[in-house]
């Protein structure tokens, strides 16, 4: 029973592929980091380690998007708020851990002490503590999907309607953190974390851990959303994508469908944001810019839309060129990732992995028996 399981998941080589990226992921990089000395040509060294994490929390949430659009075909331009609250959740751990070691030595966060805060608001009751942080991160964003998604789906809102929706949403909440009144930090936001868990944020081990567990939970992740695609649920989301009047002419109510992976979804992308934060050290409010909720739709659609595979692969490799241009060539970047969304659009409607899928084919058909 398990063994069919595994099999209607991934064949022999999609799980050769997978077991040798946790491998090399979750176990090699962070030994290589943590166990190697630093002129040795095996060092992999902090800046890649927290590169390819961020890289890494990216991908999730390209995980989280394609399983709503590429999926269910409803296209958000609102997850990076998602991905902001799950970040903020977090981050108020980590400011809270801080101590007296900031420089007012206060009870409270320097930018409290800074905007004359006298005391936490009440939202930021218990967040010394990290169970309770935890808790925020998955409750934040999920509870507030749940929310904007029912009346949206209750009110039969589609198409080009939602994705407009989801960015004023976004845009909404960027400005509402960017205010120096709402103890979100204004425009600085959270930054200058000292120790997760008790543990030196910036030591090798501890960079190496949070590493480990970003790649843990981006394999985790695309295990259970491929498990959800293969069900029955994923025949009836992949309806609901392609023709949602005539499953409702069969009797199924869209409504549950959608309001469920809309909400694990959202879930996804506060657990990257969460894991986004100790790793990069600083959350704040342009992480909900309606432009970053769209360059994440760009990393899906350059993977390749409707294959979670793809979207891992279109997160890394915009997030690739992003890091190169904006060394080399910063005021170019916009104008090379505009470029890239319109060659993808209208040369490769099913991305970058599509056209390996393509190439494979040729190649196989080519090689006689």
């Amino acid at each position: 029973m398990l063994v069919s399981r595994m099999d209607s998941l991934y064949g022999a080589r999609g799980w050769t592929v997978l077991i040798l990226c946790a491998l090399l992921l979750i176990v090699a990089m962070p030994a290589l980091h943590v166990w190697v000395p630093n002129d040795s040509v095996f060092y992999v060294s902090g800046f890649t380690i927290a590169l390819i994490g961020k890289f890494m929390c990216y991908a999730l949430v390209a995980l989280a998007l394609d399983l709503i659009w590429g999926y269910t075909g409803i296209l958000s331009l609102g997850h990076g708020t998602f991905f902001a609250l799950g970040g903020y959740a977090m981050g108020m751990y980590l400011m809270r851990a801080i101590g007296h070691d900031g420089v007012y030595q206060s009870d409270l966060p320097d930018f409290m002490v800074f905007l004359d805060w006298k005391a936490y608001p009440w939202y930021w009751s218990f967040t010394e503590h990290f169970w309770y942080c935890a808790m925020l991160v998955v409750l934040a964003p999920g509870l507030l999907a749940l929310v904007f998604g029912f009346f949206a789906f209750r009110s039969r809102i589609k198409g080009v309607y939602f994705s407009i929706i989801t960015q004023a949403m976004t845009f909404a909440f960027m400005l509402l953190f960017f205010r120096n009144n709402t103890g979100f930090g204004g425009n600085n936001g959270f930054t200058d974390f000292k120790r997760v868990l008790g543990f030196t944020i910036t030591s090798p081990p501890t960079r190496a851990a949070l590493f480990a567990i970003t790649a843990a939970t981006l394999i985790g992740a695309l295990l259970l959303c491929r498990a959800i695609v293969v069900s029955k649920l994923g025949r009836v989301l992949t309806a609901i994508r392609d023709a949602e009047s005539r499953l409702m002419f069969c009797g199924y109510n869209p409504l549950g469908f959608k309001l469920f992976v809309w909400t694990l979804s959202a879930v996804l992308c506060g657990i990257a944001g969460a894991l986004y934060v100790p790793q990069v050290g600083i959350i704040n409010p342009s992480e909900m810019s309606p432009a970053n909720s769209i360059e994440i739709a760009i990393w899906v659609a350059l993977g390749g839309r409707g294959s979670l595979a793809g979207a891992i692969l279109g997160a890394f490799l915009v997030n690739g060129a992003k890091s190169w241009f904006t060394a080399a060539f910063p005021e170019y970047w916009l104008f090379a990732l505009g470029l890239i969304f319109i060659l993808v659009t209208l040369f490769l409607p099913n991305g970058v992995l599509g056209l390996i899928n393509q190439a494979a084919s040729r190649l196989h058909r080519k090689v006689p028996a």
